[in-house]
Order: structure tokens, then C-alpha cells, then sequence
């Protein structure tokens, strides 16, 4: 398995993140760079900041198509949108990103959404490789972006950071992915302890969803699958996560930083 790999370690690549950007003239609207943005619970907050009247940075991996269609969304609401492609486990292309949020706009905010469960099933079953990358992607991305979302906030004054857990940190999820409950276990201790050091110029929260109709699942009928052990009888949809975030990054939730907002039919 290799180790997690720094900008001091490696030279930077001939080939930067993929920027495609529509409207991409800098404007003084407020950005919120948005990681794992293409797809899924992602795709529904960038269209929910667009709504709210936020310019979006949307970070993907791979899927280009679907960062392009959620920028042709955001445009059709009449706010800008930056597509940038991103491996949130690499420095220097987590600096990358931020640093073309910097020039698109004022960053008032980031939402690290990014995440990945490929080992499912039993840990004893599982490969070491997978899990290696599940947690590389579901917590030291996390602290990745996180760090570098400080010097960008910080040329403003300050905004805040919404981290993307899951109520698997508590739940344990056994005999599915123990490692990636506790890896979301890091990302919760990880926003108590950034709330307090980063306050008062910078508000951190977490968002913990349940189960959700999202393509994240290898098995796309698991949510169906699972509705008859939540509270509220069924799995969630984007958009009621998408409202959670928004409102953490809302003025109205000025006076909140360390919440873990559970949105997860009471699991």
C-alpha cells in the first residue's frame, strides 16, 4: 500500500486539475468549493447553494459528464460554476483546487463531501488495499482539504467548513464496513477539535446522513433494503441532506461550530 503523499515528497505533475468553468470571470458573490460535487448528495448541495445564491466550485474525481451537467444547472440559476478535477488524498492536487477557487471567486465556505466504501462486507473478508483507500478517502482527505480550506477562508476573515460524516460513526455498521464508520469516528472528533481551533474566524460542523438514494451504494436497492430499521420508514433523499448544509453555512447558523447535525430518519 503506498503511504499518503505530500507536496514535499512529490515533484508537480506536468498536468494540473481539469478546470472547466462557465461564467469563470471573478466575481465578488461568495464561493463554496464543494468536494465530490458531481454526484449523488454532492450534486444536491451544489444545487442547493446555487439556489441560496452561491457561486460553486465542484470537485470530482473522474466523472467529468456529471460535474459538467451540475455546472449547467448551477448556470441555468444564474450563478457561476468551476469544475475541478481533484484527488482529495494528494496534496498538490488538493492545492491545486484551492488555489483555482482563489481565483474564481471570495471563498466563503467549504463542504468536504468526497467519499468512497469499495470494501463491503466483513472485515476479515476484506482486502487491506481497499480499506487502505476507503479511509485514505473518507478521513485523510478530510484533514487534506481542511487544512488547506484555512488559507482560503482566512484571506476573507474567515467562513465555514461543513464535513461530510455519517451516522455510521456511531452505529458501527457491522458485517458492511466497520473501517468506514471508523473513519467518519475521525471525521466527527476531527470537526469538535478544528471548531475550537480555528475559532472564532472559522465555523466547523459535520453532517452525519443515514442511508441515502444515492449511486454511493454497491448494491442500489440497500436503501430500500434497510427502510424497514429506520425510525422514519424510509432511506433519505439528497436534497434533505443538501438543506442541512446549507443552513450550517448560513448566516442564520452563525452561532454554531462543533454540531454534528444527524439527518438520518432517527437511527
Amino acid at each position: 500500500m503506498a503511504p499518503w503523499r505530500t507536496s514535499s515528497e512529490k515533484t508537480l505533475p506536468e498536468r494540473l486539475p481539469l478546470e472547466r468553468s462557465y461564467h469563470c470571470e471573478m466575481s465578488n458573490s461568495e464561493v463554496v468549493v464543494v468536494t465530490g460535487g458531481g454526484r449523488g448528495i454532492g450534486r444536491a448541495i451544489c444545487l442547493r447553494l446555487a439556489q441560496a445564491g452561491r457561486d460553486v466550485v465542484i470537485g470530482f474525481r473522474s466523472d467529468a459528464e456529471s460535474a459538467e451537467s451540475v455546472a449547467v444547472e448551477i448556470r441555468a440559476l444564474d450563478q457561476r460554476a468551476l469544475c475541478v478535477q481533484v484527488d482529495t488524498v494528494e496534496e498538490v492536487s488538493v492545492a491545486a483546487m484551492f488555489n483555482a477557487a482563489d481565483r474564481f471567486g471570495k471563498v466563503t465556505g467549504v463542504v468536504n463531501n468526497a467519499g468512497a466504501a469499495t470494501a463491503v462486507g466483513r472485515l476479515e473478508h476484506n482486502d487491506l488495499a481497499a480499506i487502505h483507500r476507503d479511509i485514505d478517502v473518507n478521513l485523510f482527505s478530510i484533514i487534506l482539504c481542511c487544512k488547506y480550506a484555512q488559507t482560503s477562508l482566512g484571506k476573507l476573515g474567515g467562513g465555514a467548513i461543513v464535513n461530510i460524516s455519517s451516522a455510521a460513526a456511531t452505529l458501527g455498521s457491522p458485517n458492511t464496513y466497520v473501517h468506514y464508520a471508523a473513519a467518519k469516528a475521525g471525521v466527527d472528533a476531527l470537526t469538535v477539535g478544528l471548531s475550537k481551533e480555528l475559532a472564532p474566524e472559522i465555523r466547523v460542523n459535520a453532517v452525519s446522513p443515514g442511508t441515502v438514494w444515492t449511486q454511493f451504494h454497491q448494491d442500489p436497492d440497500r436503501p430500500a433494503q434497510v427502510a424497514s430499521v429506520i425510525p422514519l420508514g424510509r432511506a433519505g433523499e439528497g436534497d434533505e441532506i443538501a438543506g442541512a448544509v446549507a443552513w450550517l453555512l448560513s448566516a442564520e447558523a452563525s452561532y454554531v461550530t462543533g454540531a454534528n447535525l444527524r439527518v438520518a430518519g432517527g437511527l
